[in-house]
């Protein structure tokens, strides 16, 4: 059964598919990648669209399309987006991020995000709850589909912002650049501030200048396991 509950008090009102749950990353995503100047964007892989609706409530003037392969997810997002009356200003594409030549003009969104698969192919990490297998390994896309995925649809000077884990970060670096786009920020996500990251958030410009900045350290809890002043402020608590 489908659960129904508000991003927000107050926020949009989401609905998440069956096959995949909505995690603390896409939130840390949405908020990472929360960049004013922006007016297009495209989340690969959208699920039931909670990257893109966090986007929209935050910025009157963006237009959000989401591209996913799972059809209940595709259908899951576009009634989110019609109930929270974003119809105007999204559009859900139901399709394969390997085959985005086929579906959209190259170079015409200023803005790329992704939540990947984690874990690659034969890790031994995949979900054994069906259906949800795809969004936990890289069965149906691997990071390099998705990087190429991202330099296809991103205009030059646009940004690619995508959340992956720490022990991946050299291939997404080296993934990054080898499709022409350069990092530009770097951050680095951990449960609590004496424990190691278990998350990066990462963007990247189309053409960009190098340059890397590495922001602070986001600690989601305390040391007594209560929230952190950052972690409620991205939830707006």
């Amino acid at each position: 059964m489908k659960q129904s509950f508000e991003l927000w008090s107050g926020g949009p009102v989401f609905t998440q598919a069956e096959h995949v749950r909505l995690s603390t990353d896409s939130v840390l995503l949405a908020n990472f990648a929360n960049i004013p100047s922006l007016r297009k964007g495209i989340d690969l892989g959208c699920a039931s669209g909670a990257i893109g609706l966090i986007l929209l409530a935050n910025h009157e003037k963006l237009h959000m399309t989401g591209l996913e392969i799972v059809p209940e997810a595709v259908e899951t997002a576009r009634k989110n987006m019609e109930e929270n009356g974003y119809s105007e200003r999204s559009c859900i594409v139901e399709g394969d991020l390997r085959n985005v030549k086929q579906l959209f003009t190259p170079g015409s969104f200023d803005l790329v995000t992704a939540n990947p698969p984690y874990f690659s192919e034969g890790s031994g990490m995949t979900s054994p709850i069906s259906g949800r297998d795809a969004a936990r390994g890289e069965l149906k896309c691997t990071l390099e589909d998705v990087c190429r995925a991202a330099a296809m649809l991103c205009r030059t000077g646009g940004a690619f912002c995508v959340v992956h884990r720490p022990e991946r970060l050299a291939e997404l670096i080296r993934c990054v650049s080898a499709c022409g786009f350069e990092p530009k920020r770097l951050r680095l996500v951990c449960e609590q501030a004496d424990r190691a990251p278990n998350l990066v958030l990462l963007e990247s410009r189309r053409g960009g200048r190098p340059g890397l900045k590495i922001e602070p350290l986001l600690v989601l809890k305390e040391r007594d396991g209560s929230e952190s002043e950052e972690y409620r402020r991205i939830y707006r608590r």
